[in-house]
């Protein structure tokens, strides 16, 4: 899949101007992806990529040549991975930077763009994935004003009903989640978990390629697995198999409360000749 293939779209916001607290004018963590660079493929959630394509290409049942969408790609490691194995795949992430170390690896076809209004024609690809929260999961951002929704701008939602809408009628997606049942039993002394909105709060050091250190706060979504099936059918598509999972570690194992992820797995409905695009998206990502 080439460049060409994806819609234009306007320009996103720009990175802010710190790594701690920044969320004014711009997606929290893009600031984040900012500092780190590079060096975020050094973390050790990231070593099992061949491992996690693998399982998808095989429990996806995907087919030379089919048309791959990584939204939230990040640094281009999956996308790489998917492309090596004879995939044409394009890679959407709102961070220049992580899109810049991307590039410079090759192996796919990068835009930048935000995961909540994705510049894909509807139904033109074959499989569109979002692992280890590169676009899924990340929409909360900090607490609501008080007197305003426990959801405040969350538009997890409406990602996923974008993914549904880019996939043709009978095709695949594979999402992975934080699972709120392992976020609370294993819950950091030094993060906060919003029981009210599922969203884990931690407080960290960021390093750079550099070695320059910083302090972030990250927010997640977490999610049950009854949440997912809930949100897959407001996508409008057919959940064909949810398991938890560990980065490195994915297999069709039962949701339990021991592993860290959930993945998702579902299927556009074939005759349907389109999903509705999230009203969220349309009203704040596009």
């Amino acid at each position: 899949m080439s460049e060409d293939e994806a819609c234009p779209a306007a320009a996103p916001p720009s990175p802010a101007s710190a790594v701690r607290g920044s969320t004014g004018g711009s997606r929290w963590f893009e600031a984040v992806a900012e500092h780190l660079g590079a060096a975020y493929l050094r973390y050790s959630f990231t070593y099992g990529t061949e491992q996690e394509v693998d399982f998808l290409v095989e429990a996806l049942g995907l087919e030379p040549g089919s048309r791959v969408l990584d939204v939230g790609c990040g640094p281009g490691r999956h996308a790489r991975a998917f492309a090596g194995r004879g995939f044409e795949v394009l890679g959407l992430d709102i961070s220049a930077r992580f899109l810049a170390v991307a590039r410079a690896a090759g192996g796919a076809a990068y835009v930048r763009a935000d995961a909540a209004c994705l510049p894909v024609r509807p139904a033109s690809v074959d499989v569109v994935v979002s692992l280890c929260q590169g676009g899924f999961g990340l929409m909360a951002g900090p607490t609501p004003a008080p007197g305003t929704s426990p959801l405040g701008a969350d538009l997890d939602g409406a990602v996923l009903e974008q993914m549904a809408a880019v996939l043709r009628p009978g095709g695949l997606m594979a999402v992975t989640a934080f699972s709120s049942y392992f976020q609370v039993r294993f819950l950091e002394a030094v993060d906060e978990f919003d029981a009210d909105r599922g969203v884990n709060h931690e407080r960290t050091e960021v390093r750079s390629e550099a070695g320059e250190t910083a302090e972030a706060e990250l927010w997640t979504s977490c999610f049950t697995p009854r949440e997912l099936r809930l949100l897959a059918r407001a996508a409008g598509v057919e959940v064909v198999g949810l398991w938890s999972v560990t980065p490195g570690g994915y297999a069709r194992r039962p949701a339990d409360l021991e592993h860290p992820e959930l993945l998702l797995v579902a299927r556009r409905p074939r005759g349907r000749t389109g999903v509705a695009p999230a009203a969220g998206a349309r009203r704040v990502g596009c």
